[in-house]
């Protein structure tokens, strides 16, 4: 199955609605109804208006990322980081420390790393590096 390719602040209204329990069905529904008012608490600075218009262009591709997926047209570093505490809690220092271009040493499990290779753009690229000390996979992303 093709992902559908979406930007980068379409995703993070996506994944703040997520990170503050919004379910996808609930997201599916306010959409196709076009009532995002209670998302306006949420963040003030997202225009939740932009999910009902990404919807009314293609309503099986809206539903498909929501509940299938989506892939990341363009991802820069400080958005990479800002993705990462939206979508899986992860924080840099704690988590993965950041480079000049990217970020190395992420810890993160094999679910979530399989939806994280899902997300990245093409301007990504994930190595994983054995490691030594914990037996686990290094993971370092480096942006183009």
């Amino acid at each position: 199955m093709e992902l559908h390719h979406i930007s980068l602040p379409t995703a993070y209204m996506i994944e703040t609605l997520r990170s503050q329990g919004i379910t996808n069905q609930e997201i599916l529904n306010r959409i196709k109804k076009k009532d995002i008012t209670p998302w306006v608490q949420i963040n003030e600075h997202f225009d939740f208006n932009e999910l009902v218009r990404l919807a009314e262009q293609d309503q099986a591709a809206f539903t498909s990322i929501i509940l299938d997926g989506y892939k990341i047209k363009f991802i820069t570093i400080r958005g990479l980081q800002t993705l990462l505490k939206l979508k899986f809690n992860l924080i840099e220092g704690r988590d993965y420390q950041r480079t000049e271009k990217g970020i190395k040493d992420l810890h993160i499990d094999e679910n979530s790393l399989s939806i994280l290779k899902q997300m990245l753009s093409k301007n990504c690229t994930l190595y994983e590096e054995a490691s030594s000390q914990t037996g686990q996979p290094s993971i370092r992303i480096e942006l183009a």
